[in-house]
């Protein structure tokens, strides 16, 4: 924020510190930010560990769909809903406009320290910017090579997008109708999920029958 603060380009990339980027990132994302309707882009991650283990190929799996399926789809209607903090790009006015709202993040009264890229992501789709995605920009980084932080993160990110898609509900009127689609289908599903794994752990409590097909679904 400090830095932003005193910069005086146009635009401001942000990269995580354990991230490595293709030398043409800056060339692939800046194109992207001559629509001046446009108010961040992000690249493909991939791991940057990758053959570690059996969990870090995985992950570079989960990160490939997420990035060229999910933020491509998103893209294609001019809203990618998070762009990710490894490798984003913003605009400088966008971000100084949003900067006060930034620093002081709460949620429910209490300060949030994390899942600021969402954050910053929903902010600027409330303030009329698109964002985007450029496949072709690659940044590599660090993934958990281990399944208990990989857990830790996953539940970072799992309060980060149920409270960020709270503050940015409002904004999906205004947004193409898959938009909201794929809102729904990332929140409802793993309470959906959830849900069954109750239902069965209570049915066995209760019964002692094994509820065995709603485990293989």
């Amino acid at each position: 924020i400090a830095a932003i603060r005193r910069s005086a380009g146009d635009m401001v990339l942000n990269v995580d510190s354990d991230t490595i980027l293709a030398s043409d990132v800056i060339r692939k994302l800046v194109p992207k930010m001559q629509d001046p309707a446009v108010g961040a882009a992000m690249g493909q991650l991939t791991a940057r560990n990758r053959n570690d283990s059996w969990l870090t190929r995985l992950i570079d799996m989960e990160y490939w769909l997420a990035c060229n399926e999910e933020r491509a789809a998103q893209a294609r209607f001019g809203a990618v809903m998070c762009c990710c903090g490894p490798c984003a790009i913003y605009r400088r006015s966008a971000l100084a406009s949003l900067l006060d709202q930034y620093e002081s993040q709460y949620f429910r009264g209490k300060p949030s320290d994390f899942g600021e890229d969402r954050h910053l992501t929903i902010l600027m789709l409330k303030a009329g910017f698109r964002t985007e995605y450029v496949p072709s920009a690659i940044a590599a980084t660090v993934v958990p090579n281990k399944l208990g932080p990989y857990l830790r993160q996953q539940l970072r990110w799992a309060r980060s997008t149920f409270r960020d898609t709270l503050l940015g509900l409002r904004l999906l009127p205004n947004l193409n109708r898959f938009l909201t689609l794929d809102v729904v289908g990332q929140n409802l599903g793993p309470l959906l999920l959830a849900l069954s794994v109750l239902t069965g752990l209570a049915q066995l409590a209760l019964t002692g029958n094994v509820p065995w097909l709603p485990a293989l679904m």
